[in-house]
C-alpha cells in the first residue's frame, strides 16, 4: 500500500517541483543579467520536460527500459493526441509556418531516429535491439542542432513569450533546490511504483509506462498547452507540445541510453508508428480546411484517436 501512496505523491511532487524549480531558477537567471530569451529556451524549456527527464534517469539507473521507452513514447502520444486534442477544443490552434515546415517534420525526423537505431534486430538481424551508448550520443548531437537552429530562431521573434517573477535571492534559492529535491524522490517514487504495479498486477512495464507514467509526467505540458489555448495565444501551444516531443527523443532518451543501453523490445514499434502518423497528421492539418489551422473537428479527432490507443494499449496488455 506504502508503494502505491508514494506512486501517487511522486507524480504530485513531478508536477510541483518542475514549476517551482523553473521558477526558482528563472528568477536567480534575471537576477543575474541573464535575458528572457535565454531563460525560455533553456530554463522553461527544460522545464516542461522536466518529469520525463528524472523518471528516465531513475529508469535507466534501475534498468528498466520498458518504462524508460514507454515513459518517452507515451508522453509524445498523449501531448499530441490528448493535449493537442484538449487545446484545439479550447480554441482553434493557429499552426505557424515554422511550425508546419521545420519543427513538425524535426519532431517526425525524431520518432524516424528512434526507430533506425533501436532496431538492430529487424535492421541487422541481430538477436536482440539495444538502444547503445553511441545511440544515445547521436541523439544528443541531434539535441544540439535543434538547440542552435531554436537559438537563431527565437533571435528573430520581438516577444518570446516568457515572464519571470522577481523573488527574493533566499526565496528563489529555496525554489529551486526544493524543486529539484522533489523532482529526485518523485522520480525515483514513480519509477520504484510503476516496477511494483506492473508485477503486482501481472501486466508489463510497457503498458504503464505508455499509459499512467506517460499521461503524469505530460501534466505541465497539458497546463501549458490548455492555458495558452485558453489565452488564444496558440503558438505557445504548439510550440510547446513540438518542441517538448523533440527534447523527449533527443535529450530525455539520448541522456538515458548514454547513461545505461536500453534494452529495445521490438513490439514498442506499433507505438512508434502511431507517433508517426500522429505527427504526419498535425502537419497535414495545416492544409486541410483553413490553412495553417488546428480545428475543434481535429481536436475531437485526436482525442478520439487517443482513446482508441490506450484500448489497443490495454487490449495489447
Amino acid at each position: 500500500m506504502l508503494t502505491y501512496i508514494l506512486f501517487i505523491v511522486g507524480f504530485l511532487l513531478l508536477v510541483k517541483g518542475a514549476d517551482y524549480l523553473v521558477e526558482g531558477s528563472s528568477a536567480l537567471a534575471k537576477r543575474m543579467g541573464v535575458s528572457d530569451l535565454v531563460i525560455g529556451l533553456t530554463l522553461v524549456a527544460f522545464g516542461t520536460s522536466a518529469p520525463e527527464l528524472i523518471v528516465n534517469i531513475f529508469a535507466s539507473i534501475k534498468g528498466a527500459s520498458d518504462v524508460a521507452f514507454g515513459n518517452i513514447l507515451g508522453s509524445n502520444i498523449a501531448n499530441l493526441l490528448l493535449i493537442l486534442g484538449v487545446s484545439a477544443v479550447i480554441f482553434p490552434l493557429t499552426i505557424h509556418k515554422s511550425n508546419t515546415w521545420k519543427a513538425i517534420p524535426l519532431s517526425f525526423v525524431a520518432a524516424m531516429t528512434v526507430f533506425l537505431l533501436a532496431n538492430d534486430a529487424l535492421i541487422d538481424g541481430m538477436d536482440f535491439s539495444i538502444l547503445t551508448r553511441s545511440d544515445g550520443f547521436i541523439l544528443m548531437i541531434f539535441f544540439a542542432i535543434f538547440m542552435y537552429y531554436t537559438f537563431g530562431l527565437a533571435k528573430e521573434e520581438k516577444d518570446n513569450g516568457v515572464h519571470v517573477h522577481k523573488f527574493s535571492i533566499p526565496i528563489a534559492l529555496l525554489m529551486t533546490f526544493g524543486g529539484l529535491g522533489a523532482l529526485i524522490f518523485g522520480g525515483k517514487w514513480v519509477v520504484d511504483g510503476a516496477v511494483v504495479i506492473a508485477r503486482n498486477i501481472g501486466i508489463s512495464e510497457s503498458l504503464i509506462g505508455l499509459t499512467i507514467v506517460a499521461v503524469g509526467t505530460s501534466l505541465p505540458e497539458l497546463a501549458t498547452s490548455a492555458m495558452a489555448a485558453y489565452k488564444k495565444k496558440s503558438d505557445i501551444a504548439i510550440g510547446n507540445i513540438v518542441g517538448s516531443n523533440i527534447f523527449n527523443i533527443f535529450w530525455i532518451l539520448g541522456l538515458s541510453a548514454v547513461i545505461r543501453p536500453l534494452t529495445y523490445n521490438p513490439i514498442i514499434n506499433t507505438d512508434i508508428a502511431i507517433l508517426l502518423i500522429a505527427t504526419f497528421l498535425l502537419f497535414l492539418f495545416s492544409f486541410i480546411g483553413r490553412k495553417y489551422v488546428m480545428g475543434r473537428h481535429e481536436g475531437v479527432l485526436f482525442l478520439l484517436g487517443y482513446s482508441a490507443y490506450i484500448v489497443f494499449l490495454i487490449s495489447r496488455g
